[in-house]
């Protein structure tokens, strides 16, 4: 069988952790290879590093910021991509509300108070089954690999993220769409409009799953995603 070159994308302080089962799951269906989304504090920035290492063709999978990494990869250069899975994100701007909600994040962040960050996000993150569990401890350790400075390069190119919904009725090529049915960050209605906007996309809702499906509820996400690949 040829393997799929498929390119994932972490989303805000998370690394290949992320998509560990995935990339595990996948083996004989998928070559995988996991962006470096912690160098740069635009999403343009992001895509040009992403595409310089990548495959001539892939498949394309992002959650939440690496789902809007995704939109961006998309709109610079369609070409190249060979499907596209949207986790956990959304095709808006941020609301005045999210923005200052992030911006204050950001300055907690510089005024040397980084490790309060991820308690704060954490009860958006996990299902409630999960915070108190190993996944709660595995998610604080990936915001500490990710660190102070990456987090807030990250924040900066989420800011300032366009509005993608109106380039999504251009998407050709097949598309997943996942959200987790108890996201708090990403609530599902967003991942509806988004699957509605596509042209013949497939909307999944994950149960028992937040913000991180692909950890949260692994083998659901890695069985959406071996269907999404290896469909016709």
């Amino acid at each position: 069988m040829t393997l799929h070159p498929l390119l994932l994308l972490p989303g805000l302080l998370c690394d290949e952790r992320l998509w560990r089962d995935q990339i595990a799951g996948l083996e004989g269906v998928a070559a995988c290879q996991v962006a470096d989304t912690t160098q740069d504090a635009s999403l343009g920035e992001m895509a040009l590093r992403a595409l310089a290492v990548a495959p001539r063709r892939f498949a394309l999978a992002g959650l939440s910021m690496g789902g809007y990494l995704a939109l961006e990869i998309m709109r610079r250069a369609p070409e190249r991509v060979t499907r596209l899975a949207l986790m956990d994100t959304g095709a808006r701007p941020d609301t005045e509300e999210q923005s200052r909600r992030r911006r204050g994040l950001m300055s907690l962040t510089r005024s040397g108070q980084f490790k309060g960050v991820t308690p704060r996000l954490l009860p958006s993150l996990l299902h409630p089954a999960h915070l108190d569990g190993p996944l709660g401890f595995e998610v604080r350790e990936m915001a500490e690999r990710i660190g102070r400075e990456a987090f807030l390069r990250q924040q900066q190119a989420i800011l300032h993220r366009p509005d993608s919904r109106p380039m999504l009725p251009g998407i050709a090529v097949p598309t997943l769409v996942v959200v987790g049915e108890q996201d708090q960050l990403t609530p599902p209605e967003l991942s509806e409009e988004m699957a509605a906007a596509i042209p013949g996309a497939r909307l999944a809702r994950v149960p028992q799953a937040g913000h991180l499906p692909p950890m949260e509820q692994p083998e659901a996400v890695t069985g959406l995603m071996r269907e999404w690949l290896l469909g016709a």
